[in-house]
């Protein structure tokens, strides 16, 4: 049996000793006083009650694999660092009601002179579990039972369809259920960023707008981002992992299994805050939006793959899940695309192009950054950004919130002789105008790619950098790039720097760096320029 260290028992026995008996146990906490159940997997609580004074002295949740020395380590922290309004001390006396833990603690605690006694009944502690078991049997499920499979199936199904692969955040559809308290849904798809997936159902467009414009608004701050978020109205869906506590920070849930995907669903009110549970009315209503929302996408996938936001609408007739024949009675659901309100939120986000800007693209070049230049993607933290600014020459601003760990930037390093023409060369085509990403494929051999894209002002492109889909370290810079943009709306930054074959090769210092342009990250779907075909080079189709 384990002992305390004889250091140990000194320090607890310098501890007061009060006239107190000490209640102790360990106990499942799906199982009460009274009741049986077989789901240890909750884990058990340990607690130590003060039986005179009427007040819980420590407490702990434990795995039930955990060994003896839980119940002594709670002991401790009881007496050593109780919980408020108790002061440390030592009782006089512990009661417990298990005989194996009454015989553990007499040879653990021999040498503290506390009296150990068996008893058959914990009234404090009793109580205590009662309570719990109370609150256990009247809370809410997160989803009413007759919807929880046909919700959690149909959830799946959307995961699979994986809508965030061709509609942005900002392209909402419309689906107009007008049964009861509701009347249309504007549908939001979050996930193209491979940051979070979900479906937010707006109840207004106004309350869809209000959000937007709150996070637009440069107030960057985490009470401010918190006040608007809790200011939507709307019901959601979002998509985790199973097991949420070994989930990777930057794992994209879109590489994962759909056996290792749990959705959750729930309601935000600017009233009511953030509830992760769904009532009878709101439960049917998410039902009848996600299937009508996955027949849309079952219908128009190939349009809504297009370039432009299309402008479609289509009824269908839905009924709800688990209705017998006498009950069954469908609604009449339409959902539409909304392009009108789609380019109005691009345009609040400053992601409007100008309608020259989509037509007549000259092909793809690849003439200015030199083929042996040094290439990355990376982040620079904000205090870098103000120091940057003030020493390069050549400075193209923008206005960016600074949100986040930092500005996130392509690195280009090469020859000073070399730098400096690619930086005339920028000057010359009017500045360096956004930074992009968009696919590539080699139809020869199959491959495809993530193509590094430049436009400047004159609205050429140029090829930075060509990166293999199955490129694990690329796509871990990607999705990095992806949510540090989502941080900065849409702000990044283009660093040239010279040094290439000096000390600082791959590793450029601040002297080293000749030009910072600060522009904007457009998506592939802004660019429209669908995917790029080598034949052999790069040509826009």
């Amino acid at each position: 049996m384990t002992s305390f260290n004889r250091s140990t028992s000194r320090r607890l026995k310098k501890l007061t000793q009060i006239p107190s008996v000490w209640e102790g146990d360990r106990r499942p906490m799906s199982s009460p006083p009274g009741f049986d159940s077989d789901s240890d997997a909750k884990g058990e609580c340990i607690l130590w009650v003060d039986g005179s004074q009427g007040v819980v002295r420590g407490m702990d949740v434990v795995s039930p694999e955990t060994g003896p020395e839980a119940i002594v380590r709670t002991l401790m922290q009881a007496m050593e660092h109780p919980q408020s309004p108790s002061k440390p001390a030592r009782p006089q006396k512990i009661v417990v009601k298990d005989r194996e833990i009454q015989f553990y603690l007499r040879g653990v605690l021999q040498d503290l002179d506390i009296t150990i006694d068996y008893v058959s009944e914990l009234p404090l502690i009793d109580e205590l579990f009662r309570g719990f078991t109370e609150i256990m049997d009247n809370q809410v499920p997160s989803l009413p039972a007759q919807y929880a499979q046909a919700l959690f199936d149909k959830a799946l199904t959307i995961w699979q369809q994986a809508p965030w692969e061709f509609l942005e955040e900002q392209q909402i559809l419309a689906i107009e259920i007008n049964n009861g308290d509701v009347g249309t849904l504007y549908t939001s798809v979050m996930g193209m960023l491979g940051v979070e997936y979900g479906i937010l159902f707006y109840r207004s467009e106004a309350s869809l707008k209000q959000f937007r414009a709150a996070v637009l608004e440069g107030n960057e701050s985490q009470e401010h981002l918190e006040e608007a978020f809790l200011k939507q109205d709307c019901l959601f869906l979002t998509f985790e992992t199973e097991d949420d506590t070994d989930e990777d920070e930057d794992e994209d849930l879109a590489d994962l299994p759909t056996s290792d995907i749990e959705p959750s669903f729930g309601n935000i009110h600017p009233l009511e805050g953030l509830r992760s549970v769904l009532y009878e009315e709101e439960a049917l209503t998410v039902f009848v939006a996600l299937e009508s929302l996955s027949r849309f996408m079952r219908d128009y996938h190939r349009q809504l793959e297009n370039e432009n936001f299309p402008s479609l609408s289509k009824r269908y007739r839905i009924s709800p899940p688990n209705s017998d024949s006498e009950s069954r009675q469908s609604l009449s659901v339409t959902v539409s695309t909304l392009p009108d309100l789609a380019a109005e939120l691009e345009e609040m986000a400053g992601f409007e192009m100008e309608e020259d800007d989509l037509e007549d693209f000259p092909p793809l070049r690849d003439d200015l950054i030199p083929d042996d230049s040094f290439l990355s993607l990376g982040v620079i933290s904000w205090e870098m950004l103000e120091s940057l600014r003030e020493v390069v020459k050549t400075h193209q601003s923008g206005e960016i919130p600074q949100v986040g760990d930092g500005l996130p930037v392509i690195l280009i390093q090469t020859s000073r002789p070399k730098a400096k023409t690619v930086i005339e060369n920028i000057a010359a085509a009017g500045g360096l105008k956004a930074i992009c990403f968009n696919p590539g494929a080699d139809p020869f051999d199959g491959d495809r790619y993530d193509l590094g894209l430049l436009q400047t002002e004159n609205n050429e492109l140029f090829l930075f950098g060509e990166f293999l889909d199955d490129d694990l370290t690329h796509r871990e810079a990607r999705k990095k790039w992806n949510q540090r943009c989502k941080n900065t709306q849409g702000y990044c930054g283009l660093i040239i720097a010279k040094g290439l074959t000096g000390a600082s090769r791959g590793n450029p210092q601040l002297r080293d760096m000749m030009a910072l342009f600060e522009v904007r990250s457009l998506s592939p779907k802004v660019l429209g320029l669908g995917t790029l075909q080598l034949m052999p080079e790069f040509e826009i189709p």
